[in-house]
């Protein structure tokens, strides 16, 4: 059984596609662990229109300030219903 107790559900938009994906992500994970997990899962779901390069960003949705990758996801003060975007 998977549980999501330590874990949050955002919503991560992806220009290159022009979608946005549902994804958990770990809530004590270092961000830069995040982001290469991201980064990977989005590129296999985007159909191409993505490629994961290492060169990536996350960054909150709406004002755009990119997240500190060497601080834990809890430290960030992101939640379930985020918005957060992967450039």
């Amino acid at each position: 059984m998977v549980t999501t107790m330590n874990k949050v559900l955002v919503e991560i938009f992806l220009p290159a596609a022009d979608k946005s994906f549902d994804v958990y992500i770990p809530v004590e994970s270092q961000m830069s662990e995040v982001l290469l997990l991201v980064s990977a899962l989005l590129s296999d779901l985007s159909d191409g229109k993505y490629k994961a390069n290492g060169q990536a960003v996350l960054c909150d949705a709406a004002t755009g300030i990119i997240y500190n990758i060497n601080m834990a996801v809890c430290e960030l003060g992101i939640q379930n219903g985020s918005k957060l975007m992967l450039i």
